[in-house]
């Protein structure tokens, strides 16, 4: 064909220089949009000859000695008309568009765009200063087509080289841009972005220099009884990176637990076996497949990261695109893949995107739907489950009301007989002794002695341990109608449940043993108690305003440190003999002042630990009350 020069588009000249300084800190999308592009082509030969038995492949040659990177498929292929009509307009107008579309984001905000899509071919040249297009089309009998470009501006079309259908896509590689000569470096972004794709995508080094092997000669032997063998030079052979046909794109039914286990592990890194997973396959009223996994998360929770890849049609797009999936999920692991997503639009627009929303809604369902399936009919198998998944359901809960109308009966808790119960449950077997509260334990060992005394009294207590109870205790408290709310209290925060009707002690004068404490402690705003607990043996306990204690809680979790007043207040059992002895006492004797400090100390550490002046001094006066008694 006679050679043609012209120039790509009248805007060229504005259009080119910004794509290169706009997308700088994402370069490795070129690659990307050359394999998508390439997979593309060899769909479209698919689809217009059904019964061709070719095989199909997309590959990349890393030559570093020519700074050359060849992206070749064996598709469609163009004639020179398509080449200018898909090259030269609208290939270039899709740049254009995607530039003009995004013209006012600030270079700071530049990655809000999700994963630059749209951009396609023009792509390349961010690290090319010159590319070459060879291609052939397969249909009717056309002549083989070149094209090249020094600056994505202007071109040169001639006759070409190829001699069976498809298009080979040669970059001339920048100096700048070297690293991507590097064949590490484009496996790594191959296996990123394409390690998914529908056909083989190959990876070829051009300088692999040939291999000396040892190969066996049949069955032949040496005089040793060695194997014989034979120098052979093996020339290196272009490598897969990918699979076509991943995991989550089969049918559940045909997959089997080792082979989500080795998805899971291939694709995570994670080395320990995920809990269960969800296999998402629908195909109306959208097109959506994927794989969530639930890892063991525990009480790292804080810390824990979990990460969801987006695929559009098996190229992969981001992780943890909060936009399309709810963002309590992103503590999960796995792989979401959408074909209709609208991708070359920034965050903003998915959030307000109805198609998203249904998605998204989705998603949030059928995870809802897995674990009251699993609390339904495999109930001793959730429960076992429950210790590594319930910072999860719990954190699902306080972000999306709606995931917890879903499963708030699926809602556990411990409770410290190591036995699990609903809300529901617990109510049934508590609430005529409780007055509607939960009790519960945050610190199972220092706070053991509280613990018993209320299942002493057939008042079982939930362990509440994690860092997002604090939250989702609160969250709890104001759900459902008012009559029907629960109310969840720390074994030490109250005594409503312990108290019990008895006459010991009943003489003893409230107001002399709060003066004989306070004037003791030091403590003049000290509210001191008398009541008559179910333990005798219980000397006393110190109780903490529960949303007090929470809010100071919260506060240092938050590291806001300015300084919150204690609320306690020292409940004395006035069926003890210590506290009856105590009262009988002169509140002017220095030992009576040592055991009110001792009694006060001794309740405290049963809630919560001393600090380190205060434990010293707990020591000492330990001390001296011992050598007291021995005299």
């Amino acid at each position: 064909m006679k050679k043609e020069k012209g120039s790509v588009s009248i805007d060229a000249q504005n259009i080119m220089p910004v794509i290169k300084r706009w997308l700088y800190s994402d370069k490795d999308i070129f690659l990307r949009e050359a394999v998508s592009n390439a997979c593309d082509a060899i769909t479209k030969f698919r689809m217009l000859h059904p019964d061709s038995e070719e095989a199909m492949s997309v590959t990349v040659t890393v030559d570093k000695e020519k700074k050359e990177i060849r992206i070749a498929d064996t598709g469609i292929g163009m004639t020179a008309d398509e080449v200018r009509k898909y090259i030269n307009q609208v290939a270039f107008s899709g740049a254009a568009e995607f530039m003009k579309q995004f013209e006012n984001e600030k270079p700071e905000e530049k990655g809000d765009i999700i994963g630059h899509f749209g951009l396609g071919f023009y792509s390349v040249f961010m690290v090319s200063d010159k590319v070459e297009i060879q291609t052939l089309s397969s249909e009717g009998e056309a002549d083989p087509v070149h094209w090249v470009s020094e600056d994505g501006m202007s071109f040169e079309l001639s006759g070409g080289k190829r001699k069976a259908h498809g298009t080979d896509i040669i970059l001339h590689i920048t100096d700048e841009e070297k690293e991507f000569l590097d064949v590490w470096k484009v496996r790594e972004v191959l296996n990123r972005y394409c390690g998914y794709m529908a056909y083989p995508v190959m990876l070829e080094d051009a300088n692999a220099k040939p291999v000396e092997k040892d190969v066996p000669v049949g069955d032949e032997k040496n005089e040793d009884g060695t194997p014989k063998t034979e120098k052979v030079i093996e020339v290196p052979k272009p490598q897969q990176i990918n699979e076509t046909a991943p995991l989550w794109l089969k049918k559940p039914s045909d997959c089997t637990d080792e082979e989500y286990k080795e998805f899971y592990h291939k694709v995570f890194m994670d080395f320990d076996d995920p809990l269960f997973w969800i296999h998402l396959n629908v195909d109306y009223p959208f097109n959506l497949k994927g794989i969530l996994y639930f890892p063991k998360l525990k009480n790292d929770f804080g810390t824990h990261e979990g990460q969801i890849k987006l695929f559009a049609g098996q190229v992969f797009v981001a992780d943890n695109i909060k936009e399309v999936i709810p963002e309590f999920l992103m503590l999960l692991k796995g792989v979401i893949d959408c074909p209709d997503l609208p991708l070359n639009v920034s965050r903003s627009f998915l959030q307000n995107d109805g198609y998203v929303k249904k998605i998204s809604a989705h998603i949030t369902k059928k995870v809802a739907d897995k674990l009251n399936s699993l609390m339904n009919t495999e109930r001793e198998t959730y429960e076992g489950y429950w210790d590594d998944i319930a910072p999860f359901v719990k954190y699902g809960c306080i972000k999306d009301s709606k995931f917890f109308d879903m499963v708030k009966d699926s809602i556990l808790m411990k409770k410290t007989d190591g036995k699990y119960s609903t809300i529901a449950e617990y109510k049934a077997a508590n609430f005529d002794k409780t007055d509607k509260k939960v009790y519960y334990t945050n610190d199972e060992k220092r706070q053991a002695a509280s613990v018993k005394l209320y299942t002493d009294r057939g008042i079982e207590v939930a362990v509440m341990s994690t860092l997002i109870d604090g939250n989702f205790m609160s969250f709890m408290e104001y759900q459902g109608k008012e009559e029907d709310r629960v109310t969840f209290a720390r074994v030490d925060a109250d005594i409503d449940g312990l108290k019990e009707e008895s006459e010991e002690g009943k003489d003893l004068d409230a107001d002399k043993l709060q003066t004989l404490f306070r004037g003791a402690l030091g403590k003049d705003s000290l509210e001191v108690k008398l009541e008559s607990l179910g333990d005798a043996d219980m000397t006393a306990m110190v109780t903490e305003d529960e949303q007090m204690r929470r809010y100071k809680e919260m506060s240092r979790l938050y590291g806001q440190n300015f300084p919150i007043p204690d609320s306690f207040t020292l409940v004395l059992n006035r069926r003890n003999a210590t506290v009856q002895a105590l009262a009988q006492r002169d509140p002017e004797d220095e030992t009576t002042k040592m055991l009110c400090c001792q009694v006060y100390d001794l309740a405290r550490m049963a809630a919560q630990p001393l600090e380190a002046e205060e434990i010293t001094t707990f020591l000492d006066r330990s001390r001296k009350l011992l050598a007291m008694l021995v005299k």
